[in-house]
């Protein structure tokens, strides 16, 4: 799976979490989840699992805890999506 499918899931996913999903139209690699879309740290955690279940990767907590950014998070789907 290439970068901007990973990319394009990703901010599928986020859509659902986010307090005014009209902010993901701008969303880059940098876009901060929690200051820059202003998703609850609570729901980082469904995000999480949701990209588990839509990418059928296994995400342990330590690498969940390094997830700040998309950018963070397309890194790390993509290393276990091959």
């Amino acid at each position: 799976m290439d970068e901007q499918k990973i990319f394009g899931e990703l901010t599928n996913i986020l859509k659902v979490y986010t307090k005014d999903p009209s902010l993901l139209d701008k969303a880059t690699k940098e876009t901060h989840i929690l200051n820059d879309l202003k998703v609850n740290s609570a729901r980082l955690v469904d995000i999480i699992i949701k990209c588990e279940d839509v990418f059928g990767i296994t995400i342990e907590d330590d690498e969940a805890d390094k997830i700040q950014t998309i950018g963070d998070a397309l890194s790390l789907i993509k290393s276990k999506v091959g």
